[in-house]
């Protein structure tokens, strides 16, 4: 499925840059032979990953308690043994690393944006400012020695070479070691219509089968995979050297649904692709609608997966006004291919709208706590995942 002329999703752009915008045809598909779906045509890394990169992950009350909770369960079951050794890759501000930082175990963060990985060594976080891949393993190694964990959150399925990142892994991990990632879950995607996870960062969008046929050419194999809310829908996966744990039972239970969701059926994908059409075109509808009656509406997060919704479904600053963000390297700058305003939360505060499009849908819970005024002032929020319709 083509999604047409897309511009780079964390691109926010001032005026004078708007003439040299980037486009490429984001576009999906379906490997039936490894069970991989995965974008068509990719990005150069170093146009997503760099000084400027807008995304710190602390920005989020909600992930800092996910990153402490993760944090948490991976010391109590794999980090036991004496003078353990945690890396993590794509390790943003240190979220999730200053965790075990505070108490006291080795570690080793790897993050290519460097305003990013600036951040977290100003934190006291020990950081690389590098890409993952086999030969930066065999320096770790050389340097720090093998690690009992390997983490990753909402990053590998960034990365288009991962061949050679499972061979790091490999490489890296100690006889009994583990990898535990997480990223958004095919079967989510599926389920909930959510497209706007597909942009020009994530590379694949992962099943468990897509997952172990991968891991499995690299002598590891899935031995647990837990669902997480994280995201708008993640899976969490845990994979060690072949032999040498037994792999749970959620791993046989989730093999069966994949096989119920069709995850590997190209009809199920023609199904999806009805299905985003159908959310695209209601959506066009309902906004067209409320301005008809004279109505403000304006986006409430400025994400990367706004970047998809607004692009495909053509939304463009007179159907929604500017999108409020609390980032201020988003804030003055405006979206990338359409060109809405980003401006400060403050200004959505201070003079609310009538409706408020909720780009940033997977931290609803935690957004709907924090505007109960704009709610209780008559305020409604527009979404569109699992299904185009008003927050009553």
């Amino acid at each position: 499925m083509s999604f047409g002329k897309m511009p780079i999703a964390n691109g926010f752009l001032t005026r004078d840059e708007f003439a040299q915008e980037y486009f490429f045809d984001l576009q999906i598909g379906l490997c039936t032979k490894c069970s991989m779906v995965q974008l068509t045509e990719l990005v150069d890394r170093d146009r997503l990953f760099h000084a400027n990169y807008a995304f710190f992950s602390s920005t989020s009350s909600n992930m800092q308690t996910h990153f402490r909770n993760l944090a948490n369960s991976v010391t109590a079951e794999y980090l036991q043994g004496p003078d353990p050794f945690v890396v993590e890759i794509g390790s943003n501000d240190g979220i999730m690393l200053r965790h075990f930082a505070a108490a006291g175990v080795k570690h080793l963060g790897i993050e290519p944006s460097a305003n990013v990985a600036a951040v977290a060594r100003e934190r006291g976080i020990r950081t690389v400012s590098e890409f993952f891949d086999e030969d930066l393993a065999r320096q770790i190694v050389a340097e720090h020695g093998q690690a009992d964990t390997f983490l990753g959150a909402n990053v590998m399925c960034h990365i288009p070479y991962l061949h050679s990142v499972a061979e790091g892994i490999r490489i890296l991990l100690k006889p009994n070691g583990v990898l535990v990632f997480e990223d958004p879950y095919l079967g989510d995607i599926m389920e909930m219509t959510s497209y706007d996870q597909i942009y020009d960062e994530h590379a694949f969008y992962f099943s468990l089968a897509s997952v172990s046929h991968l891991f499995q050419q690299h002598g590891l194999e899935v031995v647990d995979a837990q669902p997480q809310s994280v995201h708008g829908g993640s899976m969490r996966y845990v994979i060690a050297h072949e032999g040498a744990r037994t792999a749970s039972a959620r791993v046989t239970a989730l093999r069966a649904k994949e096989a119920h969701l069709g995850l590997q059926d190209p009809a199920s994908f023609a199904g999806l692709r009805h299905r985003i059409e159908q959310s695209r075109d209601a959506l066009l509808a309902l906004l067209h609608g409320v301005k008809r009656q004279g109505k403000r509406v304006v986006g409430y997060g400025a994400t990367s997966k706004s970047t998809t919704v607004i692009n495909y479904c053509g939304i463009t600053p007179d159907l929604v006004e500017y999108i409020s963000d609390t980032t201020p390297i988003k804030q003055g700058k405006f979206s990338p291919g359409t060109h809405i305003p980003v401006r400060p939360y403050t200004e959505f505060e201070a003079q609310p709208p009538d409706y408020a499009l909720l780009f940033a849908w997977n931290h609803e819970r935690e957004i709907l706590a924090k505007e109960r005024s704009f709610l209780d002032g008559g305020g409604r929020f527009i979404v569109y995942v699992p299904k185009v319709g008003i927050l009553s």
